[in-house]
């Protein structure tokens, strides 16, 4: 008998060992998970998020279907910076100021919750003026020469061939647009003086944007989020980045890892 319940206690012993261990190797799973969902998060606020670009604003540098990676340190942090923008202090901590030409991811003024993304023109002092379709900035037209034309994918109909525009700023900073309709509503505006700690924007697609010129107004500081670094993925032909069976038909393979300017 004494044999028996030792064999008994054995087994029962063995049991509480596996069940235990189970529970060990149950937990480091959930830590593994915990703490790598920390470090995306910490990754997404600190250093890198990952957007998408929904318009054909910013043509034809960022095409719809484009995925992109926006550096949030350039410019310091603000309340923007985090999950659900809480409100904990006002202005920006770390802050550096943009550069002219640089495309930046901002909350749009009249509504927060809503990510734009547009190229910087104006800083604060600048005058900025668009006259017959050219940007001009403190009075002086910004260099432009034609570069050929654009067409866009099936993401989104440029209804043919786009004239497209060279733009170079006095800093050097060089880049193209698309001048689609002579005698647009933005091709012709009052002077705008850009207020202290604003930045004033325009999508380089100049008659499909919605920007500085129009609703979208002066950007305050508080609400950039980052700078567009990197193109890390792109699909054409409106295809759903969930339909991987897709991709191979759709990827732009001519993008991929290909540096924002």
């Amino acid at each position: 008998m004494d044999a028996v319940a030792r064999q008994d206690d054995k087994e029962e012993l063995s049991v509480e060992e596996k069940t235990e261990t189970h529970q060990s190797a149950l937990w480091e799973n959930v830590k593994v998970i915990v703490q790598a969902l920390l470090l995306a998060l910490v990754i997404r606020t600190v250093f890198f998020q990952p957007f998408t670009i929904p318009s054909g604003s910013m043509m034809p540098t960022l095409l719809v279907g484009d995925y992109i990676f926006v550096n949030k340190f350039a410019y310091g942090y603000s309340k923007y910076s985090l999950p659900f923008s809480p409100d904990l202090f006002s202005g920006r901590i770390f802050a550096s100021e943009p550069k002219r030409g640089d495309i930046v991811v901002f909350r749009f003024p009249p509504n927060p919750d809503i990510d734009y993304i547009k190229r910087v023109v104006g800083l604060p002092g600048d005058r900025i003026q668009v006259r017959n379709g050219v940007l001009h900035v403190n009075g002086k037209p910004v260099d432009r020469v034609p570069d050929g034309t654009f067409r866009a994918d099936d993401n989104y109909d440029t209804g043919g061939d786009v004239p497209v525009y060279r733009e170079t700023l006095d800093t050097g900073v060089t880049y193209d647009t698309l001048d689609q309709f002579p005698d647009s509503s933005g091709d012709n505006t009052r002077e705008f003086l850009v207020p202290e700690g604003h930045y004033f924007m325009m999508g380089d697609n100049r008659d499909n944007s919605s920007d500085s010129r129009f609703d979208v107004g002066f950007v305050p500081a508080e609400n950039l989020v980052g700078r567009a670094s990197m193109i890390f993925f792109s699909l054409g032909n409106d295809t759903s980045f969930l339909k991987i069976w897709n991709w191979p038909a759709n990827l732009r393979y001519d993008r991929l890892f290909k540096v924002v300017e």
